[in-house]
């Protein structure tokens, strides 16, 4: 309770957060909290293990999951957008995070589902740890979409992943070795210049390239698949919804606290982390059980005027009916 009130009031320091939750300690009994110290706070901080939040996590995706709206494709398929994200930390703080000789680092590594846009799975590794590494330890539902950039190219991955019985739709490097096959017929959606069969590298099964012309800012794409049964301007719009997860790493570094931490050790840090996902999930569940209007960026600075105000949620978020003022004098003008 005192990290989820440390994201959403934006505490800077341990003490920070005790002075704030003290300056409302006749409101901690509803919150099912005591009161605490910042020994005792740092102590739990350092001591209890991240994985306690993992789980927690964990419990909450499978109630927001329930609660999620589709995807924006027709296929019922999972949707998985995959990436990473680099979090600076400061080398003489975080010594464990050493990343150059003068600098430190943490990679967060993200699976979002296109499914009300949730964190699915997330791991962090050190500033050097590549993105594929972690990509081939996933166990995806059969049938599923990936989407991902050309960070994670890997033929043997692409066996892996067409043997498994999933989709992909990434980019193709520029530098790869093809075999052109044939055409592949049928009606062109607009922006799509050819749709053929390829083959890549080693692999024994074909594949399939989509070249992409987007007339918005003419740049040209190169799209590589193993979805056969989709329509070209489907491959397309698949990696163009590649971008949500960017989106999603730019709005937690922007309203969360997960690039300063009340903590240097690496359990605090991935604590820290952990309590922040668990933050974006309440915030997505109350979006999607509340059917809010709202973003979540509005939903969260609305939280945050309100904090510790026994407040009914209709009424916070719904705006209030304003009656117009019956003036004689406001007339005259």
């Amino acid at each position: 309770m005192a990290l989820i009130i440390a994201q959403l009031s934006g505490r800077v320091s341990l003490r920070d957060l005790v002075d704030n939750i003290g300056a409302r300690a006749q409101r901690l009994y509803h919150l099912g909290m005591r009161s605490l110290s910042r020994s005792n706070l740092a102590r739990t901080n350092d001591k209890q293990p991240a994985d306690l939040y993992r789980l927690l996590f964990e419990r909450l995706l499978t109630r927001c999951r329930n609660s999620a709206p589709g995807n924006r494709f027709k296929f019922r398929a999972k949707l998985y957008l995959l990436d990473a994200t680099m979090i600076e930390l400061c080398l003489s703080v975080f010594p464990w995070a050493q990343y150059t000789r003068s600098k430190g680092a943490v990679k967060v590594h993200m699976g979002l589902d296109a499914d009300g846009y949730l964190p699915s799975f997330l791991s962090v590794t050190d500033g050097k740890g590549h993105e594929i590494k972690r990509a081939r330890s996933l166990q995806l539902p059969k049938g599923s979409f990936v989407v991902f950039d050309r960070g994670f190219t890997d033929y043997d991955w692409y066996a892996s992943l067409m043997k498994n019985g999933l989709f992909f739709v990434t980019r193709l490097k520029s530098n790869a070795k093809i075999r052109v096959g044939r055409k592949r017929s049928g009606r062109k959606a607009e922006g799509i210049k050819s749709d053929r069969e390829i083959y890549l590298g080693g692999l024994t099964e074909p594949l399939r390239l989509v070249e992409y012309h987007d007339r918005k800012t003419g740049k040209e794409y190169r799209f590589l698949t193993n979805a056969f049964h989709l329509k070209a301007g489907t491959v397309a719009e698949l990696y163009k919804e590649r971008w949500q997860i960017e989106l999603f790493f730019k709005w937690i570094k922007q309203n969360l606290k997960v690039k300063t931490f009340l903590g240097t050790s690496l359990n605090a840090v991935l604590t820290q982390l952990w309590v922040a996902m668990i933050v974006y999930l309440l915030l997505a569940f109350l979006k999607f059980k509340a059917k809010l209007t709202q973003t979540l960026g509005a939903i969260i600075r609305l939280l945050q005027l309100n904090l510790f105000s026994l407040r009914d949620i209709t009424s916070l978020f719904e705006p209030t009916n304003s009656q117009p003022i019956d003036n004689k004098q406001l007339s005259l003008w």
